[in-house]
């Protein structure tokens, strides 16, 4: 078995920055369990796979087209950069005719348009709402490593680490921690997360996925962002994302997302690929 393969590198537009993710076409049907052994193989956050719908379909020419996306440890139902990286592959490397595309998936259909240097996904827009600290309190605490000292009010803190809000989806088993506005990036930059012992914490099922945030700072001499983020998914074998949002991690990111009114949301971001090549097995 052949495969084409490539590695991109999402929300960026240089090399070896951004998030990366693996992309696989499929021009036929694959065993299933050959797809998480590729993700285990390719070793990054996710391993796209997209794959035709039609006998007659051809990565060209056309339009919509199945896609699937696996951790090294499982198969998840929504990966952003993925999905970038696999509509910059069709349009950038395949040579899509088309100015969007269609990609039917777990979470409905996304589409991946065409916009100058950079490309725009169409993704659902799921609710968050308000967690009340008592029930996360032990997987809060492990964040850092520090004793959580007061449960009394969202202005709490995590050892010396001051909380402002707490939001969970249902949707997506997200769990958002908002820390204070009076934080800067560079102590959300320089934040020690231990993720080792989070599933430990919280294994019913109920989070999948933990999100701490930071409301941004004003524009200066470094660019203005609305908001800055890190995203941390042990329980799906990802220590850490390297992109959700202006990203702070080693390798950066950034992200312009826009909220319409129907429900969904824009994400634009560019792409870098930076390897092609033939996966067999």
């Amino acid at each position: 078995m052949k495969l084409p393969v490539f590695v991109v590198d999402a929300f960026t537009a240089k090399a070896f920055c951004g998030n990366p993710a693996a992309v696989c076409l499929l021009e036929n049907k694959l065993d299933e369990d050959m797809h998480q052994k590729i993700a285990k193989e390719m070793n990054l956050s996710e391993t796209a796979f997209i794959r035709k719908l039609h006998p007659t379909d051809n990565f060209t020419q056309s339009s919509c087209f199945g896609l699937r996306w696996f951790t090294p440890a499982s198969e998840v139902p929504l990966c952003g950069h993925a999905t970038l990286a696999s509509a910059a592959v069709l349009f950038n490397k395949i040579k899509n005719v088309n100015n969007v595309l269609t990609f039917v998936t777990l979470s409905g259909e996304l589409k991946a348009r065409r916009a100058e240097d950079s490309i725009i996904l169409d993704l659902p827009l799921y609710p968050a709402h308000p967690q009340d600290f008592h029930e996360v309190e032990d997987l809060i605490k492990k964040i850092n490593d520090l004793t959580l000292r007061s449960f009394w009010s969202l202005q709490t803190a995590i050892g010396d680490t001051r909380v402002q809000d707490i939001r969970y989806s249902p949707d997506t088993r997200k769990l958002l921690v908002r820390l204070s506005d009076t934080y800067k990036r560079s102590f959300l930059e320089n934040l020690k997360v231990n993720t080792q012992d989070l599933p430990h914490v919280e294994n019913t099922g109920k989070v999948k996925g933990l999100i701490l945030t930071l409301k941004g700072e004003p524009g200066g001499q470094t660019q203005a962002f609305d908001f800055y983020s890190r995203y941390f998914a042990p329980w799906v074998g990802l220590a850490e994302d390297p992109v959700t949002a202006f990203q702070c991690s080693r390798r950066g990111g950034e992200l312009e997302i826009s909220l319409r009114s129907d429900g969904r949301v824009d994400i634009r971001g560019g792409t870098a690929v930076v390897l092609e090549g033939t996966l067999t097995a």
